[in-house]
């Protein structure tokens, strides 16, 4: 547990399922209050904020989509108005589908760089803004990816994305080290989320995917919940600019395990 968290406002973007989810609850469990953003789906978000009042602890949903300025400039100011603050923005919401690069329509590349991306900006440039304004101390957790630095052919929009995350969550680490606002990333690697789900119940895709893994398995949503309270705590007050890999050792490159090569 991380005392420091009671109290503490959290918002997270794609908060009503998977790692948002769990996150969310993660947060809640600490004793934070919880904004979460959803897309399309009301009533998955009111099944979660009932979960995270469940807790003792105060929650508010946001309908709206993260490529829209107006949105996620709303959805800050809407954490703040009904929950007092922000101190903690969870850049969460993230999308993918498979392409050969050479016949992906712009449309879909435009969509994924817009979610991905462009939505993480938006959300570290309100929260950022809002930290400055008020000497705030916040934290800033973007969502990236193993493929931020491991290739993914026929994801070449989801990876361009995930590569942009590092150098923006890098170089706004450094722009606002000097007023103590810590940005950082979590790169998870193969974790069972509901967008995984059809894949690893496959028995011969989850093992092909397990291969890739030195540690063997699967990780869980609540693997990567746990590094963002960590990075959002007072535990972790000296650590920003970094990418935080939740893979079980997938981006060190597996096929040299057993000293191959």
């Amino acid at each position: 547990m991380y005392e420091d968290l009671k109290g503490k406002v959290v918002a997270i973007t794609g908060g009503s399922t998977g790692l948002g989810r769990a996150m969310a609850l993660r947060f809640a469990k600490e004793g934070a209050n919880v904004a979460i953003n959803y897309y399309k789906d009301e009533a998955e978000a009111q099944e979660v904020k009932a979960e995270l009042e469940s807790h003792g602890v105060k929650a508010i949903i946001f309908g709206g989509d993260v490529q829209k300025e107006e949105d996620v400039v709303n959805f800050v100011q809407t954490t703040i108005k009904e929950l007092g603050t922000l101190d903690v923005m969870v850049n969460n919401a993230g999308i993918e589908n498979p392409v050969p690069s050479h016949e992906m329509p712009l449309e879909d590349w435009n969509r994924v760089i817009g979610t991905n991306l462009t939505g993480a900006f938006l959300g570290s440039r309100e929260a950022i803004k809002y930290f400055v304004e008020h000497d705030i101390k916040g934290s800033v957790i973007n969502m990236s990816s193993v493929h931020e630095m491991i290739p993914w052919p026929l994801f070449v929009h989801y990876a361009a994305s995930k590569g942009g995350i590092k150098l923006m969550t890098e170089t706004l680490a450094l722009e606002y080290a000097p007023k103590g606002i810590r940005v950082n990333s979590i790169g998870p690697g193969a974790i069972d989320t509901p967008i995984n789900a059809e894949k690893f119940a496959d028995p011969e895709q989850r093992a092909d995917v397990e291969s890739m893994v030195p540690m063997g398995f699967i990780g869980e949503p609540e693997d990567v919940a746990n590094c963002a309270a960590f990075l959002a705590s007072e535990q972790a007050r000296y650590v920003t600019g970094i990418t935080l890999f939740v893979d079980g050792g997938m981006t060190k490159y597996p096929d040299f395990q057993a000293g191959r090569g």
